[in-house]
Parts: C-alpha cells; structure tokens; sequence
C-alpha cells in the first residue's frame, strides 16, 4: 500500500491552474459542481482557494452510469444539489480519480439534464491510465501509472488523504 502524500498541495496547484485558466479564457465568475462524494470533497477545497461567489453544487451521477444495472439494486443514493441555473454558466466539473471516463460522461449527461452549459472544464485530483472513453481533464494534480491490480482512493473529508491498494 502506497501513500500520495501532499494532497494540499496538490490542491494547491489545481486551484492556481483553474485560475488562470478561467482568467485567460475569459470565463467571469464560473461555478463549480463536485461529484459525489470524493469529487466534493476537492471541489469544497477549490471553491474555497478561488472565492467562487456562487455555493458549492453537487451530483450524485448513481442513476446516470451505465453500469446502473450491476451495482445492485439498493445503491446508496445522494440527491443532486444545483442551487444556481447551469444555462449560459461556465461550470467547473471536479472529481476525485478520472480513471476510465464513465463517471464523468455520467456527470455531464446529468449536468445537461438541468440545462445548457455555456463550457465545461473538468479539474480532477489524480488522472490515471486506463482510459475507456475520450475524456481528458483540463486541470490534474497528480498523473500516476498503476498496474491493473492497483486501485487508488481518496478517503476523507478532513484530511484528504489519497492511498494506492492492490485490487484482490
């Protein structure tokens, strides 16, 4: 089992990446929605480090995956919070592990359930291989190789912790 240590600081640097990206490309005042749940735990922590003026959304994408069918049928399910209109809105999607992109192609299928998003940037905290979809995050703390039987988790909320187990 192995430790990724600095997650602060990791969150850090994701936080001065968003900022200039958001700056550069002109999009004001952009709002952020984390993917439940370790997706909103480093959502919670960006929007902080960015003083976004709009709250904190979050998705619960369990209905959304296309895997619905064999998770079981008593998933745990977490309503959505979308507390602002995402029509015309620049949006900031985060999560936790961008890994084979179901989630996140989840995510957006949601997101345009509740409107139309002028964009869509996505900020992970780790990107690893393994990719079964197109999907590549804007903005990654950390990029890490692991062998097929690795598996990595952030658990948390206080401290956000990231960790790397074997899969048996």
């Amino acid at each position: 089992m192995t430790h990724l240590n600095d997650v602060n600081g990791l969150i850090t640097r994701m936080a001065e990446k968003l900022d200039t990206l958001t700056r550069d490309a002109g999009r004001d005042n952009p709002a952020m929605i984390g993917i439940h749940t370790g997706g909103v735990w480093v959502a919670e922590q960006l929007h902080e480090r960015l003083g976004i003026s709009e709250p904190l959304a979050s998705l619960d994408i369990s209905f959304y995956r296309d895997d619905f069918t064999q998770i079981g049928m008593n998933p745990v399910v977490k309503p959505s919070q979308m507390p602002f209109s995402i029509d015309g809105r620049h949006i900031i999607l985060v999560d936790d592990v961008l890994h084979t992109g179901r989630t996140i192609r989840a995510a957006m299928n949601e997101l345009f359930d509740y409107g139309r998003p002028a964009s869509i940037m996505l900020a992970v905290l780790v990107e690893r291989d393994g990719r079964e979809l197109p999907v590549e995050a804007n903005v990654a703390g950390i990029h890490v190789k692991l062998q097929p039987d690795e598996h990595i988790k952030l658990s948390g909320p206080d401290p956000l912790e990231l960790e790397i187990k074997q899969v048996t």
